[in-house]
């Protein structure tokens, strides 16, 4: 699991908490059962052997292998030639692993295929103008990822611009999705309130957290707080500035007050202290961006009169709208950063396209699955339950893995993205740190996987001009408190099949 790579400045306490989630069921050892793409049949002549040389990759994945028996875990390895599909090398590749994070691929790929690189997300205003009136002001989504407060800003100088000098009531339309705003495998950590494990919903603004921003002001005076977004959280108490070199300690407590929230500050900040900011995930996150509306309203010179509800999934006239980034963008997120909280979005709103409105984790599931399916990529034990990877949820092959990258590459009409998204070794996202002997190349191209028993990593090894890459996928489960050497050996493999890749270059 990744809390992701945002640069977004948080307590370096609360910065662990993105990993402590525990895959509590973790996968018991598999026993496979070779099949046909493994081993030829009786009725099928032998195919012939990858042309690249698989000794050495084959001695770093046995080594691999020692090192996690001794660790008491399991682990599936496959390696497959893009170009011509042959398995340079497999181990365990029909077993099903806990994917953590690199259940992404999955969602990345399926969004890619079934919605489109180029598909955008919309979000709208709409409502009666009536002279300089809008009675019942909507606000409706699409399930877009990357909506902040600042995108309502444009839409209401929309709206300035109309005339519009007074609104009733604002009625925030969520119904894109269900009203299940947990996603699968989430309430294993019902008390984690870390924002890697935010809820979903068809209008959410900046990811259904809210940041506490605290500034020191002059010693013995009271610091300045600020929540993000505003309008929902009603700030209690106070957090003192100290001299300078004392420590900092920020304490903040989220409590539920009627349909809004009340934080609850208290700590000291020392003089000339950077600007420390906490954020924490949303407990239910319908209401949060009509009360943010109605602050930007006020802002901007507009009268609220009425309260702020749900509903609204009637009204049809558009007064101002917000389009995302293309998705091909937008999954960058997902594949660098490993942001949990875009995975479930898009994952759900794949279920709302391509399914059934509302949006359902169940239709989602159901819709990818296909996919999965129709590319000869699923495998018995596969099994598709949440977007991001999170906890206890999915089941991956390794083979079915690279199949599934295998196909996104060649895909023409998503290929180019689906590479673009990952991150590279030695360079950027979650490999920034690994591969630093690779990193001028860029050739490793890769999703992280991280649970506190499980590390994984899949991806390509791309090849020198006229050579296919590699895809591989290597699954690691059961071995808590070892997932930072695991890691050292899963780089092993991917290292010996970049030599291998080279080796006459």
């Amino acid at each position: 699991m990744h809390q992701g790579s945002r640069l977004r400045p948080t307590l370096a306490g609360l910065a662990l908490l993105a990993f402590t989630a525990s895959a509590r069921s973790e996968v018991p050892t598999p026993t496979a059962t070779p099949a046909p793409a493994d081993r030829p049949s009786a009725e099928a002549p032998a195919r012939p052997r990858a042309s690249i040389e698989a000794g050495p990759i084959l001695q770093a994945i046995e080594k691999l292998a020692a090192d996690v028996k001794g660790w008491g875990g399991s682990v599936g390895v496959a390696l497959v030639d893009v170009g011509t599909g042959e398995t340079v090398a497999a181990r365990e590749g029909h077993a099903a692993f806990n994917p953590a994070s690199n259940a992404k691929l999955v969602t990345a790929a399926a969004a890619l295929r079934l919605l489109g690189p180029g598909h955008r997300f919309v979000t709208g205003l709409y409502g009666k103008l009536d002279g300089d009136r809008v009675p019942e002001l909507v606000l409706r989504g699409q399930g877009d990822p990357s909506l902040d407060a600042g995108n309502l800003w444009p839409m209401v100088r929309e709206l300035v611009t109309a005339g519009v000098r007074r609104v009733g009531a604002i009625a925030v339309d969520q119904s894109y999705f269900d009203e299940r705003f947990v996603p699968p495998a989430f309430e294993e950590q019902p008390n984690e309130w870390a924002p890697f494990r935010a809820p979903v919903s068809a209008v959410a603004l900046d990811e259904n957290t809210v940041t506490l921003s605290v500034r020191a002001a002059e010693k013995g005076k009271d610091a300045q707080v600020r929540v993000d977004p505003l309008g929902f959280v009603d700030v209690v108490g106070t957090v003192r500035t100290t001299k300078k070199g004392d420590p900092e300690k920020i304490t903040l407590e989220l409590t539920p007050k009627g349909d809004r929230l009340v934080a609850r500050v208290g700590g000291h900040l020392p003089e000339n202290a950077r600007v420390v900011r906490v954020r924490r995930r949303l407990d239910d996150p319908r209401l949060v961006p009509g009360y943010a509306l109605r602050a930007v309203l006020a802002s901007a010179g507009i009268e609220v009169e009425g309260p702020v509800k749900l509903g609204g999934a009637k009204e049809k006239r558009l007064l101002a709208s917000h389009r995302s980034r293309p998705l091909g963008e937008l999954l960058a997120l997902l594949g660098k950063d490993s942001d949990n909280f875009y995975a479930e979005m898009i994952f759900k709103a794949v279920g709302a396209e391509k399914k059934a409105r509302p949006g359902t984790a169940e239709g989602a599931a159901e819709v990818i699955t296909g996919y999965l399916k129709d590319i000869g990529a699923f495998e018995e034990g596969m099994v598709v339950k949440n977007g991001s990877g999170l906890f206890d949820a999915n089941r991956i092959t390794p083979l079915g893995t690279t199949s599934l990258l295998r196909a996104a590459y060649r895909d023409v009409t998503m290929g180019p993205e689906f590479l673009a998204h990952l991150a590279v070794g030695g360079v950027d996202g979650t490999l920034r740190g690994r591969f630093k002997n690779l990193g001028d190349r860029g050739i490793v191209r890769a999703k992280t996987g991280t649970l506190n028993a499980v590390a994984a990593l899949s991806g390509y090894v791309l090849g020198p001009p006229g050579r296919a890459p590699l895809a591989f996928s290597i699954y690691v489960n059961g071995i808590p408190d070892k997932v930072g050497q695991a890691r050292g050996s899963i780089d092993k493999v991917v290292e010996a099949a970049a030599r291998a890749l080279w080796k006459d270059r």
